[in-house]
């Protein structure tokens, strides 16, 4: 398979066929193109173009292609389309596809929409799912799944697992339940073809599956998958009926969403925001963190001017601070990210007092190494007294260890209280450091100076 790219002139040729309305040359070209590589394209449309290829194209193809699209554009091309038209393309998707591109239509429109679904069984299905939280499992789940009842033999089971499967895009696993719908495990293809057709199911299936509940957050739920390499699980309502599966695509999507927070939040942007965002919301998701900065870089700023007899005693000590300042943010993030991507995957174990004497001692070693070198440094090529240059080195080292146990410490401190800890590799780790790391500078040059 040859991997699609897309080009201006792809673009361009296609914005031309649509302006000339060549429907044939258009359905031709994209005929055996793939659904994503065709939203990429249409991300790349104006609104109006973008609906006339939404309207050109079958069903069957333009409904995923609607899940694949840029939310803005998405939201621009339902917007053009008629609750009979969304209705259509909603019934060639999964459910959970379907309700998450209702849950983005006016509330208005939503119950228009649904009475339009010719199929009710479909439209019943997409209604449950409306009523979980978005960021629950049960907002993740699709209904479509293949289940059989553990009192049926072996033959029922295949005719029942054949209606089923109509209904199913991709069958991972086949589901056990009982007469009340309570997931009780799994049925092995194998053992359910090298079994004698009047075997009853119970006698043959699997009782250990992995689950999740409906109210499950989703990053708990990518947790679990990962761990076990599953490409499917069953979700479970409240009492242990089987309600729905999550399949790993969804669960690619959480992993995906939750770094780009993550990344976001660690460069001191506070909500998710896109380059194509209205300045109004970029300027809300940056300014918050921005205006903290200030003030951390104010509070450096007092520190400083508090320091005024060491100043003008040594002066020299001034050249210094940009270095100060820029090793203990970096330690401080390289620290909390250490610890925040350990929270995210559950591989920090232990009291966090041996975290801390681990970072510390790991401190103490990269202290020592760069203290050596700016020794060298600041003597030979600064001409620094040795006694600067012993202040110079404890007051890296004192740095270094205090911003290593703050970027681990505060982390854990967060998860502990159910804050996201992701938001301690940002602007507020770093302007936490740059302000510990003046004061420890200008302290112990003042004691060890004698001033």
């Amino acid at each position: 398979m040859i991997p699609f790219k897309l080009t201006e002139e792809l673009v361009t040729n296609i914005e031309q066929l649509i302006e000339n309305q060549n429907e044939t040359e258009l359905n031709s070209m994209l005929e055996h193109v793939h659904y994503a590589d065709i939203a990429e394209i249409i991300n790349e449309l104006d609104d109006d173009e973008a609906t006339y290829l939404i309207k050109l194209l079958d069903s069957d193809k333009t409904s995923d292609i609607l899940t694949e699209l840029d939310e803005d554009i998405r939201e621009a091309i339902l917007g053009n389309l008629s609750s009979k038209e969304i209705a259509s393309e909603l019934e060639e998707l999964d459910t959970d596809d379907a309700a998450d591109i209702i849950g983005e239509l006016p509330k208005e429109q939503v119950q228009d929409v649904i009475s339009k679904i010719e199929d009710r069984e479909h439209a019943k299905d997409i209604v449950d799912l409306l009523r979980y939280a978005e960021n629950s499992a049960g907002g993740l789940m699709a209904k479509e799944l293949v289940k059989v009842n553990e009192n049926w033999n072996v033959l029922t089971c295949v005719k029942e697992m054949r209606a089923q499967a109509e209904n199913v895009t991709r069958v991972h696993s086949i589901y056990v339940v009982d007469d009340e719908d309570k997931l009780k495990g799994r049925l092995s293809l194998k053992d359910l073809l090298t079994t004698s057709t009047k075997t009853h199911i119970k006698d043959v299936f699997i009782p250990n599956v992995d689950y999740v509940n409906v109210n499950e957050d989703p990053e708990e739920v990518a947790r679990i998958m990962s761990k076990y390499d599953l490409e499917a699980i069953p979700v479970v309502d409240e009492i242990g009926r089987l309600v729905g599966r999550i399949t790993i695509d969804d669960i690619i999507d959480v992993i995906k969403e939750e770094a780009e927070r993550d990344y976001q939040m660690a460069a001191g942007i506070s909500r998710g925001v896109e380059a194509d965002d209205s300045i109004w919301e970029l300027t809300k998701a940056r300014l918050p963190w921005l205006i903290i900065g200030m003030f951390g870089g104010i509070g450096a700023a007092s520190i400083i001017s508090s320091f005024q007899e060491v100043m003008n005693t040594f002066p020299i000590l001034l050249i210094f601070v940009p270095l100060i300042q820029a090793t203990a943010g970096n330690v401080g993030v390289q620290s909390s990210a250490i610890m925040v991507q350990g929270l995210a995957n559950n591989t920090v174990r232990g009291e966090i007092l041996n975290r801390l004497l681990k970072e510390f001692t790991l401190a103490l070693i990269n202290g020592a190494a760069i203290a050596a070198i700016v020794l060298v440094i600041s003597h030979f090529f600064f001409h620094t007294s040795y006694l600067i240059s012993i202040t110079l080195c404890v007051a890296l080292i004192s740095v270094i260890i205090i911003a290593a146990l703050i970027g681990t410490f505060i982390p854990v401190f967060l998860d502990k209280r159910g804050v996201d800890p992701a938001v301690a590799t940002g602007p507020f780790i770093t302007t936490g450091n740059d302000i510990f790391g003046i004061l420890i500078y200008f302290s112990i040059a003042k004691v060890i100076l004698g001033i």
